[in-house]
């Protein structure tokens, strides 16, 4: 019988083989719609399937985080088991990707896509590795769900990253954020040109560290034997921050990509981002939803505070904008109406569908009476999957400020301020209504 190492090695072998061949497979089958999604399932399930025997890393980039992490006296890996890890997920992409080759008698490059260079491919494979391994730190490895009460969540949130990468970043960098998927295509096409893995693997390398280097800001109890110490307010006003970035980055880059799947990818990123944050800041992400906290009294959310983590939020809604301008060589888009609509109609559609998104936040993740241990994050990211597809077509779907004043800032013209302050005004009024409902609806019964 093999032992504990040699079990969790098989299950790492099984886990990396899986999702390369799955990667292979959507490539090569020409499945551009569905791709982000089946790939990021495969990852979901077996999270779900082998978490318990290896702890599911199926990337090296994760397993190098969490050596990182521990090397900083956090929780973690030791460096023996990360190099083992490596080397078995590594071998796994190799056979996976020729497996693919073989099914299909074909193989396809690794590499920037047409139009792009190394820097935009670099900084997409950079980015969105860092949020997968940060997602993975934050609700698998924080030692308030390693050591204590654990969630049901983990797999989700871990798999779904790879719908908020895939769709926007996939466009630009082909969206491997892992060694493995990287070594293994580059591998099985070594006839048609060979080299990139090598690249992809240090920006991975990069964003793996840096995850490592903002996990232990959000959560410095973690490093300390303290993780039940009670977030401060850097640790909260830094979770505003990289949630609303990675958010307005994934918007911008699904809709400079033409994405297919555009409104989906991004309420995974808010979700992904909630279920690794919601317990150190809320995971508001958006000044509408903060005004709506505070405005409702269900929350402990101050005046001073609420305006604290709207600076936060629109830092980085701009950092994000400029960011996806740079990886699109200075292309950027306007807010405003969409072709065919005007004011009147986009007031309608960001009022009643901030509205939405707000009030499903005050229910499912505030109130005493109705919020859901386990299916906040879902519920609040799929109001973005609502808004985006239903009014997409009218006003772009922001439902952010932060969103909002993000693409306007990339514009860098007083038109597009007027702009964004009228979507803002629109998205605090959805936000106001929805604190209004929430105070009768969820109001304490009175007995007669």
């Amino acid at each position: 019988m093999l032992g504990e190492l040699g079990q969790s090695c098989v299950a790492e072998f099984v886990g990396t083989y899986l999702l390369v061949f799955t990667v292979g497979c959507n490539v090569l089958g020409k499945t551009p719609v569905w791709a982000g999604v089946s790939i990021a399932c495969v990852l979901m399930v077996a999270i779900y399937a082998l978490g318990g025997i290896s702890g599911a890393n199926f990337n090296p980039a994760v397993s190098v985080t969490l050596g990182i992490t521990k090397a900083m006296k956090g929780p973690g890996m030791e460096w023996k088991k990360v190099g083992i890890y490596c080397a078995v997920q590594i071998l796994a992409g190799i056979c996976a990707s020729f497996s693919y080759a073989l099914l299909f008698w074909n193989a396809f490059l690794l590499g920037p896509s047409k139009g792009f260079g190394g820097l935009s491919a670099g900084l997409c494979e950079t980015l969105y590795t860092f949020m997968l391994c940060f997602v993975v730190l934050n609700v698998a490895v924080a030692r308030k769900y390693s050591e204590a009460e654990g969630n049901q969540w983990y797999g989700l949130a871990i798999g779904f990253v790879i719908v908020a990468g895939a769709y926007g970043a996939g466009v630009v960098s082909g969206g491997c954020f892992n060694p493995a998927v990287a070594i293994g295509i580059d591998t099985s096409s070594a006839g048609l040109g060979l080299g990139w893995c090598l690249a992809y693997t240090a920006f991975e390398l990069v964003g793996a560290a840096l995850a490592a280097v903002a996990f232990k800001v959000v959560r410095p109890g973690d490093f300390a034997n303290d993780p039940n110490r009670v977030p401060s307010l850097a640790s909260e006003l830094t979770s505003e921050f990289l949630g609303t970035f990675m958010l307005v980055l994934t918007v911008g880059l699904n809709v400079l990509g033409n994405s297919p799947a555009g409104a989906f990818s991004i309420a995974a990123s808010l979700m992904c981002m909630i279920y690794a944050l919601g317990d150190v800041s809320g995971a508001h992400f958006n000044p509408a939803v903060t005004l709506a906290i505070f405005l409702s009294k269900l929350g402990d959310q101050t005046a001073k505070k609420a305006g604290l983590y709207m600076l936060a939020q629109n830092a980085g809604g701009i950092v994000a904008a400029f960011m996806y301008t740079l990886i699109y060589h200075g292309h950027s888009f306007p807010l405003g109406p969409q072709p065919g609509f005007r004011w009147g109609q986009v007031a309608v559609a960001e009022i009643i569908f901030t509205f939405v998104l707000c009030f499903v936040v005050l229910a499912t993740a505030v109130s005493a009476k109705t919020k859901s241990t386990s299916m906040f994050g879902l519920a609040i990211g799929s109001s973005v999957t609502v808004g985006g597809f239903a009014i997409g077509s009218i006003s772009g779907g922001s439902l952010n400020p932060a969103v909002s004043i993000g693409i306007a800032s990339s514009q860098l013209s007083m038109e597009q301020v007027k702009n964004a302050i009228f979507y803002s005004a629109f998205e605090f009024i959805g936000a106001g209504a929805a604190a209004g409902v929430c105070a009768i609806t969820h109001a304490k019964k009175e007995s007669f």
